[in-house]
């Protein structure tokens, strides 16, 4: 992913800048801050990322079940050589679904837990975010800036930091790395994180949750692949990498999406790509196939 500089917030004063605080219910690419675990080089290869106001999802009480057998062996099918997880929720009707359930390198979607985990600490803090923070959210999301993503990751506490903001954040198999784009989750945690966005049920405020799905809804164009082919209206951000040790790709998309007149919440996991187009192309798959088993499948196909 090409570098960008960090440039002023274009964000409106009543999102992300002005909105914050409201102190109540109170957060790919492999960027190191030190040196990947995998060995690579400082200069990991890039992961990076891809629109409305949000739904009210609210968490369900519901456990987390297996897709059932047809939609499962469809699923391993479409995988071919690579590894695939992926959880829906249909905030509409509350079922929710999962396929597979290893831990996955966020690469770049991690961006949104870490900013997650900035407005939990400014909402702890009783302020707004600064000049500075806002620029570096806009950048690390709407452009997957990495530079920006280690100095928020930094801002946090780093590992430590983000590891506490996902306890608060209901995220149970989520584990920070010290390079942000190794960290570790599961499609269901990154459903949850979703929920914590998107519903009302968070320790987010509404003007946290706010902030975080505008930019959801304003990566720029070429980043907008991934779960955004299972529906329309998608609030997304996507994570690529290439692993310093295979040459393989991780490819990883989540976000909400209208489909068929529901509202999901989707996390498609995925690795062992030969190259980037491969991946995209399997989780687009992969995401279309969890919207049906949703039982939401957009009328435009």
């Amino acid at each position: 992913m090409p570098r960008h500089s960090t440039r002023r917030s274009v964000l409106s004063p009543s999102v992300c800048a002005a909105a914050l605080p409201l102190v109540g219910s109170a957060a790919g690419g492999a960027y190191p801050v030190g040196r990947p675990p995998d060995g690579g080089p400082v200069a990991v290869a890039a992961v990076s990322s891809a629109s409305g106001p949000a739904p009210a999802a609210g968490r369900s009480e519901e456990p987390e079940v297996d897709l059932d057998a047809e939609p499962a062996g469809a699923l391993a099918s479409l995988a071919g050589g690579a590894d695939v997880s992926v959880a829906v929720l249909d905030t509409t009707t509350g079922k929710r679904a999962a396929y597979g359930d290893g831990a996955y390198d966020t690469a770049s979607i991690v961006k949104v837990d870490i900013l997650a985990a900035l407005l939990l600490s400014a909402q702890d803090e009783g302020r707004k975010l600064n000049g500075a923070e806002l620029a570096y959210a806009e950048a690390m999301i709407r452009r997957s800036d990495n530079t920006s993503a280690t100095e928020l990751f930094r801002s946090v506490g780093g590992e430590e930091g983000l590891d506490a903001a996902n306890r608060r954040l209901g995220l149970t198999g989520t584990r920070a790395a010290h390079a942000w784009g190794l960290t570790q989750t599961t499609a269901v945690d990154q459903v949850r994180l979703l929920e914590a966005v998107f519903g009302t049920d968070s320790e987010l405020s509404a003007a946290s949750r706010a902030c975080v799905a505008e930019l959801m809804g304003q990566v720029e164009a070429d980043q907008r692949w991934g779960v955004s082919a299972a529906g329309t209206d998608a609030a997304l951000k996507n994570g690529w990498m290439p692993r310093t040790t295979t040459g393989l790709w991780d490819v990883n998309s989540i976000g909400r999406v209208a489909s068929g007149g529901h509202t999901l919440l989707v996390a498609v996991l995925s690795r062992g790509h030969t190259t980037k187009e491969a991946g995209i192309a399997l989780v687009e798959s992969v995401a279309k196939a969890a919207a049906r088993v949703a039982g939401a499948v957009d009328a435009t196909g």
